[in-house]
């Protein structure tokens, strides 16, 4: 089963993730955080999440090669999140048809994997154009998860309502 959870930031669609794959996955579920450390906001961001989940998941940490990384566990995979995983294949120069080829090869692993992602299809378009580049590779791969997703939840004020 993949299940895609996507809301703005700050929304809860972390939290509600782990609360659904701890219910789906019948042992500890694994949690592959995507953020790469590279400042200390990012840091105090990532202590949060660390305390957050506590003890319930078995953590894998990759920032790029998440087909390599999934295709390696044997339970439910929690993707934590897409967004932070675009954001550093931007950064290491990949390309968006990089991307869609690595997230095409994850849906079609047999494992249970539940995704994270920031929802940017209500903002402005950026005034710059690495700005827009992630916010267009975001919609788009967005768009490509849901659609092959079973299940999707939009997170807003805490609060997941199941759209698909």
């Amino acid at each position: 089963m993949k299940t895609l959870f996507i809301g703005g930031i700050k929304s809860g669609k972390s939290h509600n993730a782990e609360n659904y794959i701890k219910k789906l996955s019948g042992a500890k579920p694994v949690y592959l955080a995507t953020t790469e450390f590279i400042d200390d906001e990012m840091q105090e961001r990532i202590q949060q999440h660390q305390q957050q989940r506590a003890d319930d998941f078995i953590t894998v940490e990759e920032a790029i090669n998440l087909k390599e990384k999934i295709a390696l566990q044997e339970g439910a995979v929690l993707v934590e999140c897409l967004s932070m995983w675009i954001n550093n294949m931007l950064y290491h120069e990949k390309t968006y048809e990089e991307m869609e080829a690595e997230i095409a090869t994850v849906m079609e692993l047999k494992q249970d994997i539940v995704f994270v992602v920031n929802d940017v299809s209500c903002g402005i378009i950026p005034d710059n154009k690495l700005a827009r580049q992630f916010v267009d590779i975001s919609g788009k791969l967005s768009q490509m998860v849901a659609q092959k997703c079973d299940e999707v939840y939009h997170v807003v004020a805490g609060i997941s309502t199941k759209i698909k």
